[in-house]
């Protein structure tokens, strides 16, 4: 499968903080969720992916290339949406227009105004006086607007209502459902990504513990409620992480199929990205 992103050994190092070895592919066609506590490093990753700041080591290549040599080229073709970047608040709502076209070679007058209805943004008003929410709408129209074929979103969603957020989800959905577009999506609201992710990364300390589908997350991951003598009895390989609770274990496993096989009627919630983050992160090894 065609990559569209690739970051390879992606290293930064900060004062009070290392992004280190990072590396994951995106593949066409693919909703890639990138998850983490605050000072994971997804922010500092993603400003690499797009050249606002100098890495110290690695690789990252976007439709194939260097993301600091074909800079320019590259972003004719993604769309960015980051939370607290409004720019062009003197500005009304319908210059907008005027500004991009000048700025994307492929910039799509009808379809911007077509989402300026869709999302029920007022033209004539100046871009400062606009809600958060309506200031969140207005740069997904942006993005949306100019034929991107990848999509990166940091905290995008973050100051939209839930039934904004979930118009959002869709439209995103249907920007990869013929498998040419991608997104890469950084959010604390991991109940979207439950809904639209095909792939999570997660990340702690800078590091990348794991990039796995969706599905296998669904499928294979779950919490198991048991007393002490059950989790003695639980293997090893079987058990991600556990917290003990006052009156229970909750453990995170792998290999739910074969567990409930084997052991009947044991009590098995799903795991949802928010569970599975925080086992990983705060849980404790068998």
């Amino acid at each position: 499968m065609e990559s569209i992103l690739n970051v390879s050994h992606l290293t930064k190092q900060y004062k009070n903080f290392k992004l280190e070895d990072v590396s994951f592919d995106v593949p066409r066609g693919m909703i890639y969720g990138l998850v983490g506590e605050n000072g994971a490093g997804k922010t500092t990753t993603i400003s690499a992916i797009l050249n606002l700041m100098d890495k110290d080591g690695g690789d990252i290549e976007v439709f194939g290339q260097n993301h600091i040599q074909s800079e320019r080229s590259i972003k004719q073709r993604v769309g960015v949406v980051i939370d607290g970047l409004y720019p062009f608040d003197r500005f009304l709502v319908r210059d907008i227009h005027s500004i991009m076209k000048s700025v994307y070679d492929r910039w799509d007058k009808d379809r911007f105004f077509e989402l300026m209805e869709e999302f029920k943004l007022p033209l004539n008003k100046k871009i400062k006086d606009l809600s958060k929410g309506m200031k969140v709408k207005l740069n997904f129209a942006i993005a949306l607007s100019h034929d991107p074929e990848l999509l990166i979103l940091d905290e995008a969603t973050s100051g939209l209502d839930p039934v904004m957020r979930d118009e959002i989800l869709g439209l995103l959905q249907d920007f990869v459902m013929d498998e040419r577009h991608s997104v890469l999506l950084s959010t604390h609201i991991t109940s979207d990504l439950d809904k639209i992710a095909d792939y999570i990364i997660l990340m702690h300390e800078g590091r990348v513990m794991f990039t796995k589908s969706k599905e296998e997350l669904d499928v294979d991951y779950g919490i198991v409620h048991c007393g002490k003598d059950l989790f003695e009895a639980l293997a090893e390989e079987d058990v991600i992480a556990w917290i003990k609770e006052d009156f229970e274990y909750r453990v995170l496993v792998k290999n739910k199929a074969r567990l409930l096989s084997c052991i009947h009627d044991l009590p098995v919630d799903k795991a949802t990205i928010e569970d599975i983050m925080l086992f990983y992160i705060r849980g404790c090894k068998k």
